[in-house]
C-alpha cells in the first residue's frame, strides 16, 4: 500500500514538473492534471477504505479472543467446583468408613472384655486406638465443613 500511494505521489510531482518545463500551454494538459489528481484521490479513499476494515477486522479478532478467554476462564471454574464436589465426597465416604472401623472395633472390644480375654495392656491400647481414631474422624469433620464453606 505504501510502495503504491509513493509511487503515484511521484509520478504526480514528475508530472507536474514535466508541466512546469513547458511554456506553452496547452489545453489538454490541464484535463490530464485534472485527472491524476482525481485518480490520486481515489487512491487515497481506497486506502482509507482499507484502513478502516482492518480496523474493524482487528476489532473483530480481538473480541474473539476475549470471547475464548472468558470461555476457558469460565471452564476452569467448571472444573474447579466439581474437584472441590468430589473431594467432599471422598472425604464424607472417609469419615463413614472410620466410624464404621471405630464401631467394630469398639464391638470387639466390648466383646472380649465381657469374655475376659483382655489384659489390662490390651484393654489400654484398644482404648487408646479407639480414642486415636475418634480424633482423626473429628478433624476430617473440621475440614470436611471448611470444605463446605468454601464451596
Amino acid at each position: 500500500m505504501k510502495k503504491l500511494l509513493i509511487t503515484l505521489t511521484i509520478l504526480f510531482v514528475f508530472c507536474k514538473a514535466t508541466y512546469a518545463q513547458e511554456t506553452v500551454p496547452v489545453e489538454g494538459a490541464a484535463t490530464a492534471g485534472q485527472a491524476t489528481v482525481a485518480e490520486t484521490n481515489e487512491v487515497i479513499a481506497k486506502v482509507n477504505e482499507q484502513k478502516k476494515a482492518d480496523k474493524e477486522l482487528k476489532k473483530a479478532e480481538k473480541a474473539q479472543k476475549k470471547a475464548e478467554k472468558s470461555k476457558k476462564r469460565a471452564d476452569r471454574e467448571i472444573k474447579k467446583r466439581e474437584q472441590k464436589s468430589k473431594a467432599i465426597n471422598k472425604k464424607i465416604k472417609s469419615i463413614e468408613r472410620d466410624e464404621q472401623k471405630i464401631a467394630k472395633i469398639e464391638a470387639k472390644f466390648s466383646k472380649n472384655k465381657l469374655k475376659g480375654k483382655l489384659s489390662p495392656i490390651d484393654e489400654l491400647e484398644m482404648r487408646q486406638d479407639i480414642d486415636k481414631m475418634k480424633l482423626n474422624v473429628l478433624r476430617d469433620k473440621e475440614q470436611l465443613a471448611k470444605m463446605q464453606r468454601k464451596q
